[in-house]
């Protein structure tokens, strides 16, 4: 599997494009706005774009969602149902933080822990990781060592859990007990921000590793 950054709206949000390379089929994860430009990007790497994929229900995270769904004829899906409240309040998380005007919308599939979504011939697992939001979720590709981590863990941070219904203790759980087992190895793409891996975390991070 093969992947490619895109940052997207002037708060630099990251999100991902990924591919098999055997098939040409790819997924966007957290496609939070800037839908022209995301769209470029798939036709420039000559990609069928099969499915969107959402950690968590943030406006900065799943602007262009509904627009790129609807010019694909593609189903969007996660994040956990927890999180139905926030792309509820799509049009209000708009007018709050300035962004263009969004429609509510509901995914084709919510996710739950222990799932799998595919993206051409190769699978994603899915990790309930609430505590920034209730019902965020990781996608973990176990060959490629590579997890889409959202807003649970930044390289030398962690997600804010002072949103409603955001829960600091689960967030740091949810690291210590879901993510860092995966292995030091596991190098993963936060939503925003550089590139980190959980091995680095561990070590250094302050407010999940093993110094903390």
């Amino acid at each position: 599997m093969r992947f490619t950054v895109i940052p997207v709206t002037p708060y630099q949000q990251n999100c991902s494009l990924v591919w098999c390379e055997a098939s040409g089929r790819a997924a966007l994860i957290d496609p939070g706005g800037d839908a022209e430009r995301l769209m470029a990007a798939v036709a420039r790497h000559g990609l069928s774009l099969e499915r969107l994929l959402l950690t968590h229900g943030h406006l900065d995270h799943v602007g262009a969602a509904a627009t790129l769904a609807g010019h694909y004829g593609i189903p969007i899906e996660g994040p956990q149902l927890e999180d139905a409240f926030w792309l509820e309040l799509l049009p209000e998380q708009a007018r709050m933080f300035g962004f263009p005007p969004t429609a509510a919308f509901t995914p084709d599939r919510w996710l739950v822990d222990g799932d799998t979504v595919s993206v051409g011939d190769e699978r994603l697992a899915v990790l309930h990781c609430p505590g920034h939001t209730p019902g965020h979720v990781v996608f973990f590709h176990e060959r490629a060592r590579l997890a889409f981590v959202g807003d649970v863990l930044f390289k030398g941070s962690i997600g804010r859990t002072d949103f409603p219904r955001g829960d600091h203790r689960a967030l740091v759980a949810a690291v210590r007990q879901r993510l860092f087992p995966l292995g030091d190895d596991v190098r993963f793409v936060p939503g925003h921000g550089a590139l980190s891996s959980f091995g680095e975390e561990r070590r250094s991070n302050p407010f999940v590793g093993d110094g903390a």
